[in-house]
This record gives structure tokens, C-alpha cells and sequence, in this order.
């Protein structure tokens, strides 16, 4: 099909990805004549890949504890998901034949545990509803007459010639910079700020952690019920308890990713990061040292390594041996004065350096993107250009990981395409009287 055949449209949808599947089908629902464009071969191909192909689609956590794991202003997501929340998603969802479950920490997923079977349920449901999706389309720029939207130019695999398409309203929800091999390049930004938003620094978050040193020894070790603070400039700023794991660069896993946005924004304005590891949280200075002296007491005979294998994973044996100058083969006993004060300070805070991060092919989400201030909460739409709408990743929004990130782009595209509908309905009687 060529995008102009059965033109012209009343709403033109940018980007294929959740936001742009939502946004297309909720304005199909509403009687929109809906098209929707994705530059890549296939919809949805990060959500496809999304928790290691698992997609943790949402959270049940009311809406008040949702809005605490978002930033920078989470207020501005109130009437969004109030349109569509985490309840209305698993009902369409389930309305599509894919059944979902609750998980740790309120996290839902499919029950198969496929997120291919998420991503081909919104195609299918917007499909359904009336969406006409064409991919291999690349937009190369948005038409804009007199501050209003008019249109847009696209460039298709086959052609490689530039067509205009016409429509009433267009969403954009190109999604932000993470995973670029999916498509995620920056389009969406391009276009924002060429028809007048503000864009604010993008930089990658819930991404991996750069440290000094690495602990080669370590590498691939995940630590379960562990907490890592976070220190910069000499100060204590935030704590994350749960799973961190040792890699060939540093830290990743669940307690660094959440606490990652934070460090990006230090290292970029030229401040100094540390974190800490407490391997042994439960237990405060006076048990731990106590708990370290029955073990020497009970065992008078054993090495360093044995002892340190009582209290640690195997793949730390050798660091703690390294940072303590003392061989895994020496007696035990030599854990006297400042040795055991060291060892104690070590097991409550082995420090790390963070020197950098991971770079946009290994973040998850954007942090960052088309100013709030350029966009009404209530509709999603531009207050620059009449006519457009911004959903998804693009917009200056994230949270921690647990599903929040993908329920704000569903939200805000069912949003933006609820309002692009009726923006064109009206616009239609109107041009009609």
C-alpha cells in the first residue's frame, strides 16, 4: 500500500512502539481514519525485546505509589492514567487473548513470560480496530502552516522518493534514544525541536555502572540482599536495597539501575561518585563483629579463605584476600586489631569509584526529552502546534524499573490518541458548518 491511497487522514501516528500502537488504536476506536508509521520493518521491536524478551508491561501499585517512581514531574501523568491505568491494559490485553501474572514487587507480566505475544496482541488489537500500519516509512520532517500541523513528508523503502502525507492531527511517539538498533535514533526529538519545543538533556538511564576497581574475580556474580548507596561529593544520596552484580566494567543489576539516574546527572556536571556494597545488611556492626568472632572462636584452625567462605560468595573470597593484603592460606588468626576492623568496614562498605556508565545501546529508558511545559497534560497536545501530539519515551519522563516506564507510554498514547481523535472530529464538523 502507498501511505496517500486512502487518504487524507485525520490522525497520522509516528513511531510504531507502545506509545504509537495505543495512541493509533484508541483514535481507530473513536472513528478516526488512522495511520500508522514505523521506519523499521516490524511494530514493536523493543517492546519485543523489553525484560530480556519477558516485558514487564505495568505495575498493580495504586496510582499514588506509581507517581513516587517517576521523575521529574510526576504530576503531569495524573490525567493520563486516569484515562488508562494498569487495570485497563491487562483488560485489553486479555481482551486479546494474552493472559498476564503479578510478580515480586507488583510487577505484571505475560503469562507466558513472551513479550513477542504482547507486542503481536497491540498490533493485532489496533489493527482490528482500524489502524492502517505501514512500515519501512521514514518521516523526514513534520508541515507546519500558520502554527498549525498540515502534514508530513515520507520517504518509503520501496520509492525512496519523499511523498507528502495529509492529516488533521499527528501523534509523535518515536520513543527516545535507548536501543537505537531498534529504531530509537532521536527522530522524535528532531521534530520537536524543529517546530519550536524545548528538548531537555537526554541521557541514558537505568543503565550499568563504570567503577574503579572491577574485580575481575567477581565477574558475573549476582548479590542478592544487598544494599548500595549512593555518595557524591563525600555526601550520602540515596540507598537502594536488592540484587547488584559484579561485570566486566563495573555494577549492574536492579539496586544500580534504580539508583543510575542520578549518578549520569553527577558525572556529567563533573562531580565525584562513589557507591557503596553492604554485603550484610541484616546485621549492624556490633552482631557482625560479634558473629565474626564465634567463627574464629569455633574454628581456631582455619584460614583466612575458610573464614571468608563463611561469610561470602566464593568469587569475593579472593578480593576480600586482595583488598585485606593477606593470603587465602593464612591462618585465620591473623584477623587481630585493625585486620579485623578493616575486614568489618569492608563487609559494611566495599566502595567502589563510578567513573562512567553504559551508553545508549544498553540503557533502557531516556532521561530527558520534549519539555512538559511545551505540552498539556490533559490532552498530550503541543501548546507550539495545533494539531500535534507527544506520547511515550519522547516526552521528559522516566522511572525506576517495575513496569512504570512501559505504563507511561501506554497511558500517555491512549491519551494523545483519544484527544487527536476528537481534535479531528471537531475539526471536520467545523470545516463541514
Amino acid at each position: 500500500m502507498k501511505p496517500g491511497d486512502s487518504g487524507p487522514w485525520e490522525v497520522v501516528v509516528v513511531g510504531a512502539g507502545p506509545a504509537g500502537l495505543l495512541a493509533a488504536g484508541r483514535a481507530a476506536m473513536l472513528g478516526a481514519r488512522v495511520l500508522l508509521l514505523e521506519k523499521m520493518e516490524k511494530p514493536a521491536r523493543k517492546l519485543r525485546i523489553t525484560g530480556k524478551g519477558r516485558a514487564n508491561i505495568t505495575n498493580m501499585k495504586a496510582l499514588e505509589e506509581q507517581l513516587k517512581e517517576i521523575q521529574p514531574e510526576p504530576r503531569f501523568l495524573r490525567q493520563a492514567f486516569q484515562a488508562f491505568f494498569n487495570h485497563d491494559l491487562i483488560a485489553l490485553l486479555e481482551g486479546q487473548g494474552v493472559a498476564t501474572k503479578v510478580e515480586r514487587g507488583d510487577r505484571v507480566f505475560p503469562a507466558s513470560d513472551l513479550a513477542w505475544d504482547v507486542a503481536d496482541a497491540l498490533v493485532a488489537w489496533a489493527t482490528d480496530e482500524g489502524v492502517v500500519i505501514l512500515p519501512h516509512a521514514r518521516v523526514e520532517r513534520l508541515l507546519i502552516r500558520e502554527g498549525m500541523f498540515a502534514g508530513l513528508v515520507v520517504v518509503g523503502k520501496a520509492s525512496r522518493t519523499a511523498q507528502e502525507i495529509q492529516a488533521r492531527c499527528c501523534i509523535l511517539a518515536t520513543g527516545g534514544l535507548s536501543y537505537p538498533a531498534t529504531g530509537s535514533t532521536g527522530d522524535g526529538h528532531r521534530f520537536a525541536e524543529a517546530t519550536g519545543h524545548r528538548i531537555e538533556a537526554l541521557r541514558p538511564s537505568l543503565v550499568r555502572l563504570d567503577t574503579r576497581p572491577v574485580h575481575e574475580g567477581a565477574q558475573g556474580l549476582t548479590l542478592k540482599n544487598v544494599n548500595l548507596t549512593l555518595w557524591i561529593d563525600g555526601k550520602k544520596q540515596a540507598s537502594e536495597f536488592g540484587e547488584a552484580e559484579f561485570t566486566t566494567k563495573g555494577l549492574a543489576g536492579a539496586s544500580v539501575l534504580r539508583l543510575s539516574r542520578k549518578v549520569v546527572e553527577a558525572l556529567a556536571a563533573g562531580r565525584k561518585v562513589e557507591v557503596t556494597l553492604n554485603l550484610k545488611p541484616a546485621l549492624d556492626p556490633a552482631k557482625l563483629e560479634a558473629r565474626l568472632m564465634r567463627e574464629l572462636e569455633a574454628h581456631p584452625g582455619w584460614t583466612c579463605g575458610a573464614l571468608l567462605r563463611s561469610l561470602l560468595p566464593t568469587p569475593l573470597v579472593a578480593v576480600f584476600c586482595e583488598c585485606l593484603g593477606l593470603s587465602p592460606a593464612s591462618p585465620a588468626a591473623q584477623l587481630q586489631g585493625s585486620k579485623r576492623k578493616q575486614l568489618l568496614g569492608l563487609l559494611k562498605e566495599l566502595r567502589f569509584e563510578v567513573t562512567g556508565h553504559g551508553g545508549w545501546e544498553e540503557a533502557i529508558v531516556t532521561a530527558g526529552g520534549v519539555s512538559l511545559k511545551d505540552i498539556d497534560p490533559r490532552t498530550m497536545a503541543s501548546r507550539k502546534v495545533e494539531g500535534l501530539y507527544v506520547a511515550g519515551e519522547l516526552l521528559d519522563l522516566d522511572a525506576n524499573t517495575g513496569g512504570y516506564n512501559l505504563q507511561i507510554a501506554f497511558s500517555t498514547g491512549w491519551l494523545a490518541g483519544e484527544s487527536a481523535a476528537r481534535k479531528a472530529s471537531s475539526t471536520q464538523q467545523h470545516m463541514a458548518e
